[in-house]
C-alpha cells in the first residue's frame, strides 16, 4: 500500500472521530475513532512488511521473511525515507545463506541509506568485511572487521569477529596455486 493512502486514511478516520464527539455527542466512540487513526500514522513510518520480516527474521524463517519482503513492490514509493536502508539490509540477511555474492552490494546500499542501530550497521559492516575477505581484499576487509568491532558495543559478534580475523591470517590460495605445467619437471 502506498505510505500516502496510509496518512489519507488516517485522516478520514480524524475527521469520522471528530463527528462523532461534536455532531453525534458519542465521545466514547470518537476517542475509540482516533486510537485507531493512530494505526495508519504509525504504519506510514514503520511498514508493516518490514515489521513482519523482522518478526520472521527473529523466528530464523528466512522463507517468510523474504515473502514478507517481496510484497514490497517500489520501496521508494511504500516506504518512508528512515526505513530505505533497513530493507535494503533485511533482503542482504535472507539471501545471505543462498546467494552470498548478492549480499554485499544490498548491505552497501543498506549503510548508505542509514541504519538507526548501531548492532545493525556492525552487522553490515561484518557481511562487507566477509565478502571483501573472500574477493581477496585482505586490507579492505581489516578495516571493515575493525569497525564492526568498534561498532559492536555489546559484543554479541565477538566470535563472529574473531573468526574473520583467524581467516585472514590464513594464506589465500592464490598465492600458492602452482602452475599445472610445471607438475612434468624434473620426473624425468
Amino acid at each position: 500500500m502506498n505510505k500516502y493512502i496510509k496518512i489519507a486514511v488516517a485522516a478520514l478516520l480524524i475527521i469520522a472521530g471528530l463527528y462523532l464527539m461534536i455532531f453525534t455527542r458519542n465521545l466514547g466512540w470518537g476517542i475509540v475513532v482516533f486510537l485507531l487513526a493512530a494505526l495508519p500514522i504509525f504504519l506510514f513510518f514503520k511498514n508493516e512488511n518490514i515489521l513482519l520480516a523482522f518478526w520472521q527474521l527473529r523466528k530464523q524463517d528466512m522463507v517468510k521473511a523474504s515473502k514478507f519482503l517481496n510484497n514490497i513492490t517500489d520501496f521508494q514509493s511504500q516506504l518512508h525515507k528512515n526505513q530505505y536502508g533497513y530493507y535494503h539490509y533485511l533482503q542482504g540477511l535472507t539471501l545471505a545463506q543462498e546467494h552470498p555474492t548478492k549480499v554485499e552490494p544490498l548491505m552497501k546500499k543498506a549503510l548508505e541509506y542509514g541504519l538507526n542501530m548501531k548492532h545493525d550497521r556492525a552487522i553490515a559492516t561484518l557481511n562487507l568485511a566477509a565478502g571483501a575477505i573472500s574477493k581477496g581484499r585482505r586490507q579492505e576487509g581489516q578495516r571493515l572487521l575493525e569497525e564492526a568491532k568498534r561498532l559492536d558495543t555489546a559484543g554479541m559478534m565477538t566470535d563472529q569477529i574473531k573468526m574473520m580475523k583467524d581467516q585472514l591470517k590464513m594464506p589465500t590460495m592464490q598465492k600458492h596455486m602452482h602452475n599445472p605445467n610445471m607438475r612434468q619437471r624434473g620426473k624425468f
